[in-house]
């Protein structure tokens, strides 16, 4: 079988596939009218048998008392007591009869005040609604869009990717099936389309072919169905989805996705780099192409107490700031290097080997006690075993015993107890790392071990991109913002690898020259001071420029990379075109 035999064959194989999933939707909806109209007539079927069932009773009992009505009275009558309206033209004299009058104004109360009002709300009113609403939310992007990204959920992840990709002038477009979070999002100015997730005529509205991207962060069964669903409209839009459980990559992969994030494995890897630890003098912390940014303690170099400007001139790595209590500062001339401060080096890996031998203290620090993890969920134990391949010992503390595999690196206990923390290790270790979900948690801990342990490295992990800065506050050094890992780790598929997040608080990207500074000299920038952001590197002639000197010209055609926070990084591309 020739190449174009198999190409036809595929598609028609897809055809098939779309028109089947067009006849089951349609059967889908057909089935819930069916199933309407079914709870509807059995409704009238049993108030019709009961409004017949009260005129035949009270044709029986006017008898007994010896009055005689005609059908139609009977009927009227009982109409008028189910109803409430109760004339009063038609009464009964015994007390069996008043009895039956009771009886049925009961049961009118139920079926006509209780029951009616209730189904024509839920089998008509509802659906007329949504139908209405349906008609009037957006479910197509402009016939002109193209280079865009569509994202398939609306979660704290969404929202800071959104941030980055408006920043950098990137299109995007976000595809729900609920239609009240459309209409809110909408108001507030987020671009969205209503559709199904598992309906292909919604992404051919969505413009799927010309998109840069479909970017999926729902539960792996939904992932799946949207990547299915994708490539059999188009086999060249790239799909990334996230996946919880390990057993998923493979199947996303196989329903076309191009890229499977972990992001819980990607953030246990991001606590794990931040931890003090270990043999290594600096330690690597992020890459972008052959810059290398690393860490030290100041207090293992040569460096404490001198100036920054002089350190600066003494070493061909760039001492671009550092760290102190969760708060990072880019080096000014006169800041002073503490040793209880973190700094923040870039430069190639030969530069850094240098800086090793240079300034390092010629004393040996004292061995590292265990780094304790609180938390031993999905988290902690990616994080321990991240810091394992660093060789650095740990201890996790987990509360639930069956989440303990074995007793040698565990301890049980809850992290909020003095007595087990001890025995984890908490008076000697350098570092706790606080992996639980529950920002609350996690502030209550900092503040705890804080307290325990007034000189610790406290890293902590925040759900919230809000509680951040309350982390801080509360004593930790480093804090990493799941949304904010999430949503840089998707860029990064998006633009290569041109934005690299350290911590929460300082970035690593790279941009065109802007036209504004092309053919200017470093020094008449004054970037530092105009937007709390510093070139370390500059890409041009397929090759990269560690830290160049203050006298370097920019070049028209290259990309420089700068390192900021992301106030100053907006700041940047506000003052700066790009394009």
């Amino acid at each position: 079988m020739d190449n174009s035999e198999q190409d036809s064959i595929q598609t028609r194989y897809e055809n098939l596939r779309l028109r089947s999933m067009a006849l089951i939707s349609r059967l889908l909806s057909w089935t819930l009218r069916q199933r309407h109209f079914r709870a509807l007539l059995v409704f009238f079927l049993v108030l019709l048998g009961l409004v017949t069932s009260f005129s035949i009773i009270f044709q029986i009992l006017m008898a007994y008392e010896g009055q005689q009505h005609s059908w139609v009275s009977g009927l009227y009558w009982t109409m008028s007591t189910m109803s409430t309206l109760g004339y009063g033209d038609i009464t009964f004299t015994s007390d069996l009869g008043r009895l039956f009058s009771v009886l049925v104004l009961l049961s009118g109360m139920i079926f006509f005040l209780t029951l009616l009002p209730f189904t024509f709300i839920e089998l008509f009113y509802e659906p007329w609604i949504e139908s209405r609403a349906a008609n009037l939310v957006p479910r197509n992007v402009p016939a002109d869009m193209q280079g865009h990204v569509i994202l398939t959920f609306y979660d704290l992840v969404a929202s800071a990717l959104i941030d980055k990709l408006t920043h950098f002038n990137y299109p995007y477009v976000v595809i729900l099936p609920e239609l009240g979070e459309v209409a809110s999002l909408g108001e507030k100015g987020i671009r969205v389309i209503y559709g199904e997730l598992n309906d292909p005529e919604t992404y051919r509205r969505a413009r799927v072919e010309r998109a840069v991207m479909v970017a999926t962060t729902r539960p792996d069964v939904v992932n799946t169905s949207v990547a299915f669903t994708v490539r059999g409209i188009t086999d060249k839009t790239r799909i990334i989805a996230t996946a919880r459980e390990a057993a998923s990559h493979e199947i996303l992969k196989l329903a076309g996705c191009n890229r499977v994030l972990d992001l819980s494995w990607l953030m246990a890897e991001a606590l794990a780099r931040r931890a003090i630890g270990g043999d290594q003098f600096t330690h690597v912390v992020g890459q972008i192409d052959d810059l290398i940014i690393a860490e030290v303690v100041a207090s293992r170099t040569t460096l404490v107490g001198k100036n920054y400007l002089r350190a600066q001139t003494e070493t061909s790595v760039n001492i671009v700031g550092f760290w102190e209590r969760g708060n990072f500062e880019i080096g000014q001339p006169d800041s002073i290097i503490e040793a209880n401060t973190v700094l923040v080096l870039a430069g190639s890996r030969q530069q850094l080997k240098e800086f090793d031998a240079l300034y390092q203290v010629e004393a040996a620090p004292a061995p590292f006690r265990p780094v304790v993890i609180i938390g031993g969920g999905r988290v902690g134990r990616a994080t321990a075993a991240a810091l394992k391949r660093r060789g650095i010992e740990y201890r996790i503390v987990e509360q639930l015993e069956e989440r303990i595999p074995n007793a040698e690196n565990y301890v049980h206990g809850s992290g909020a107890d003095k007595s087990v923390l001890q025995r984890a290790g908490i008076e000697e270790a350098p570092t706790v790392i606080i992996t639980t979900r529950d920002d609350e948690t996690n502030i209550y801990l900092t503040i705890f071990c804080r307290l325990l342990r007034p000189d610790i490295q406290i890293i902590s992990r925040s759900s919230l991109e809000r509680n951040v800065s309350v982390l801080n506050r509360a004593g930790s050094d480093i804090v990493m913002s799941y949304a904010s890992m999430g949503s840089n780790a998707l860029f990064n598929l998006l633009q290569r690898s041109d934005l690299l997040m350290i911590a929460e608080g300082l970035d690593v990207f790279k941009v065109p020259v802007p036209r504004e500074l092309a053919g200017k000299r470093l020094t008449e920038l004054n970037l530092r001071q105009l937007t709390n952001c510093s070139i370390i590197g500059i890409d041009f002639d397929d090759s990269t420029m560690t830290n160049p000197g203050p006298d370097f010209e920019l070049p028209a055609a290259g990309e420089i990379v700068l390192i900021g926070t992301p106030a100053g990084e907006a700041e940047f591309l506000r003052l700066f075109s790009t394009e």
